[in-house]
């Protein structure tokens, strides 16, 4: 039976030394320059370290990789060598990702916290060679990371074993559940002692998910810290009611008032197919935005190279299908546009997930024609809100430019409560020093929201 858990608020004087992490973990993690740890990894990592089961949800951009790989490179480290025999390094950590790109970004947080450690980390997906992971599974490694296609083939060419696997934990375990990855995964866990620990976090958790990782899990303990499948408050969501046919000019329109106004233009837009993304990167090249693309057809290098170019500023956009919804970790990303809504509603959590990350703030648009209310509606449900649709932006200069709507761009103030209902009426906007043009929303402008939020 899962034990749900309703753990107070963490005390402020908690720190990661009150955890009893081994020095070099500890020294590790304050070099990252972390000292209190996130409501889901005090929750959850005392758990980990004590062999329970763990289902974790936490919104996305909580440190939940931290929360599962630091107790996790606690538990091991009485085993590990500094030998260089392989055989004193086996498999005893296995973590599965869905994605490429979260396999990566958990890797490079396993790297950093077994620095000073005598634990051998790796990380193998598809997209490259196999060749240097092969070098690396057969030198011996004790936490690995792993897509589970690319795994399979490993195991297949007898590189890696995973008789003596004491941990397994899925990382984004809504996605390692469902159809598509179910028959993999059901070989993978075929192979690992039955005796082990699992552990399972994801930022959502359907009911059928929950009912479907029972099966996997003894006694867990369930920890969810935020309302389930919500998003994170530092994130204002809009929704922009568009015709599908001006969907590319209203993301261009979007980026521009957000310049405008003098914030980033940088943004992940997310489309469903392939051939959409790669469309849209090229319009918006076309329309002057520097823009990129990645998808399952790239290359795991061309998407890494296209990656690093957006994290270094030199690229604007990046256009994404669902492939980096979950796994891109970018600092202060300020802005996701969704370009089509995604057919699963988790997804669209996940996706608006990239940014308002630790704290930070965000915006998360929308493009919604008429067909895709009903996915609307589904998110709508799910995350038990109602989002708030406003006009597309009038850029500056132009005919009929209100301020009213540059109101979804505007740089937040730090005293600033986001909304997520329809608002009653619509705010103020306050006049800035020195800019006499800017004026009051008048009832006007009241009366056009309340017409639009009626039809819609």
């Amino acid at each position: 039976m899962s034990t749900e858990q309703n753990i107070p608020p963490i005390e402020e004087e908690l720190t990661f030394a009150n955890f009893g992490f081994a020095e070099p973990i500890l020294r590790a993690i304050l070099e990252q320059g972390y000292t209190k740890p996130t409501p889901i990894q005090a929750q959850a990592m005392p758990h980990v370290m004590q062999g329970r089961d763990v289902m974790g949800a936490a919104q996305t951009g909580t440190g939940k990789t931290a929360a599962f790989v630091l107790p996790i490179l606690q538990n091991i480290l009485p085993l590990a060598s500094s030998s260089a025999s392989p055989a004193r390094h086996p498999i005893r950590a296995l973590v599965l990702t869905p994605t490429r790109e979260l396999a990566d970004q958990v890797a490079d947080n396993a790297f950093k916290y077994a620095k000073y450690t005598d634990i051998r980390t790796a990380v193998v997906f598809g997209g490259v060679d196999m060749s240097a992971q092969t070098a690396l599974l057969r030198s011996g490694i004790e936490l690995l990371i792993a897509t589970p296609g690319r795994l399979l083939d490993h195991i297949t060419q007898k590189n890696a074993n995973l008789s003596q696997v004491q941990f397994l934990i899925l990382d984004e375990a809504d996605r390692m559940l469902d159809m598509g990855f179910l028959p993999d995964l059901q070989r993978i866990i075929s192979l690992i002692p039955v005796q082990r620990q699992t552990l399972l976090f994801s930022a959502t958790f359907s009911t059928e998910i929950k009912k479907l990782a029972q099966s996997y899990l003894r006694d867990p303990v369930t920890i969810e810290v935020a309302r389930q499948n919500a998003a994170a408050d530092t994130v204002q969501q809009i929704i922009h009611m568009v015709p599908s046919d001006q969907k590319k000019d209203a993301v261009i329109k979007v980026l521009n008032a957000r310049f405008q106004k003098g914030l980033s233009r940088q943004a992940i837009v997310f489309t469903n197919s392939r051939i959409g993304c790669s469309k849209l990167a090229s319009a918006l090249e076309r329309g002057g935005i520097k823009a990129g693309a990645i998808h399952g057809d790239k290359s795991q290098i061309e998407r890494m190279q296209i990656l690093e170019s957006f994290k270094k500023g030199t690229m604007d956009v990046l256009v994404a299908t669902d492939v980096a919804a979950r796994g891109l970790d970018i600092v202060d990303m300020p802005c996701v546009i969704n370009h089509e809504l995604p057919f699963s509603a988790e997804d669209y959590v996940h996706r608006i997930g990239r940014t308002g990350r630790a704290g930070a703030q965000g915006d998360a648009i929308a493009l919604v024609d008429p067909s895709e209310e009903r996915l609307l509606v589904d998110i709508e449900k799910l995350m038990n809100r109602k989002l708030v649709r406003m006009p597309l932006p009038t850029l500056a200069g132009g005919a009929g430019a209100d301020p009213f709507f540059y109101m979804p761009y505007r740089a937040k103030d730090s005293n600033e409560v986001s909304k997520d209902v329809l608002p009653q009426s619509s705010p103020a906007v306050t006049p800035k020093p020195g800019n006499s043009s800017i004026k009051p929303a008048t009832k006007s402008v009241d009366a056009l929201l309340g017409a639009f939020a009626k039809k819609s």
